[in-house]
């Protein structure tokens, strides 16, 4: 029987999964160092307090235990080394697994410049559980505020170094989230700031005019005070330093800025670019080793023209298929697929029930009805996943 191994339970995983369980005579492993799959899109709602930590998680076991497939398992593990040769995975926890095709979507992580002194103190809001930290400690100092509001009214002032998707929805919906607080609760201590940093010349660098046009405008009415052609040069107890020469005070100094590949694309000799991406072929294969596969962020995606592909959800679904489809190709002998990505196209989350979105290319929209797009989007990627994990969980109390 086939042995086949999908590193990394994100998006591009979850849809290499999808594919392979229709065939039953393989045995699929998945490996995953988390339990759960994080919906890191949606992590912005858990912070404004409009979800909870189980809307913006798929949970792993129960998944796998969903499918209909007598041959699939989930593994808890971190991976240490993929040894080619002899077709091993060596674990953090001395688990050996075995394959004859591996898919690598291991994702991305933020990459935090060494250059930048004090940043180790920065909060990094891609990982769930330093989400989770930075709302809980958030919630703690607005609590703080309230309590002490007669004797003292200190600044809460939250900097949100990066301006592309990930820093404007952060920056927006805590915008939103403590206006809201202060005005249910009537409180007169609400002077939380928040400042968002761009190194560009505007937020959003690479997007539309328009959708910048709309955001920009956003921000400013949700008070937020945009700075850009600048950077940041280090972090201090109580202040940020830009390479401006400006000085902002902080409570909270939220990290957004580029990405690097997981570390795991260090453990097997292909061909890699600056950031640590897997350069993969039109079949999504590395360049070295035909049953070994890289989707999602980790890999440097290209379109049939030769354009990159940014990362995202949307190229992580065409990626994780295209992958899953060709090692099924592979194992019965048939023709690979190529992989031609598009990008259906974007929607950022503005605060509350407001977004801004492009559509195709074709089609610009803004406020509720983008925010009912985005939500649909969502839900119809979560909804089936839902439903596994209810299978999952009512054959797991079976046992």
């Amino acid at each position: 029987m086939e042995k086949v191994v999908i590193i990394g339970g994100g998006y591009a995983g979850i849809y290499a999964l999808r594919e392979l369980v229709k065939n039953k005579n393989i045995k699929i492993t998945l490996i995953d160092k988390h339990t759960y799959h994080n919906l890191q899109p949606e992590v912005y709602d858990l912070i404004a307090n409009n979800s909870t930590f189980a809307d913006v998680t798929i949970d792993l076991t129960t998944l796998c235990r969903g499918f209909e497939h007598n041959h699939l398992d989930f593994k808890n593990l971190k991976v240490r080394k993929i040894d080619r040769e002899n077709k091993k995975i060596y674990t953090e926890e001395q688990e050996i697994v075995e394959f004859d095709y591996l898919i690598i979507a291991a994702g991305t992580r933020t990459f935090f410049p060494p250059t930048i002194s004090g940043l180790d103190n920065a909060d990094d809001i891609k990982k769930l559980h330093r989400a989770i930290s930075f709302k809980q400690r958030f919630e703690k100092q607005l609590f703080e505020k309230i309590r002490d509001e007669l004797k003292q009214c200190a600044d809460t002032h939250i900097v949100v170094v990066g301006a592309g998707l990930s820093g404007v929805e952060i920056a927006a919906e805590m915008a939103y989230y403590s206006i809201k607080f202060f005005k249910r609760g009537n409180f007169s201590c609400d002077n939380l700031k928040i400042s968002i940093i761009s190194s560009s010349s505007s937020i959003l660098p690479g997007l539309k005019q328009d959708l910048i046009n709309i955001s920009q405008k956003r921000l400013k009415d949700l008070g937020i005070n945009v700075i850009t052609n600048t950077k940041l040069q280090s972090i201090e107890d109580n202040y940020c330093t830009l390479t401006n020469g400006t000085k902002i005070q902080h409570s909270f100094v939220v990290f957004t800025g580029g990405i690097e590949a997981s570390t795991i694309s260090a453990e097997i000799d292909v061909a890699r670019n600056s950031k640590g991406q897997i350069i993969v072929n039109e079949y999504m294969q590395t360049n070295k080793y035909e049953n070994i596969f890289a989707a999602g962020d980790v890999a440097e995606i290209r379109d049939n023209k030769g354009e990159l592909m940014p990362p995202s959800v949307t190229i992580a679904r065409h990626s994780g298929i295209n992958a899953g489809k060709n090692v099924l190709n592979m194992i019965k002998g048939k023709a690979l697929e190529k992989c031609n990505p598009k990008l259906d196209g974007i929607l950022i989350a503005l605060g509350g029930k407001y977004a801004a979105g492009d559509i195709y290319g074709i089609l610009t929209v803004k406020g509720r009805l983008a925010y009912e797009i985005k939500k649909y989007v969502f839900s119809s990627y979560r909804s089936p996943l839902l439903k596994l994990i209810k299978k999952g969980y009512a054959k797991l109390k079976r046992h």
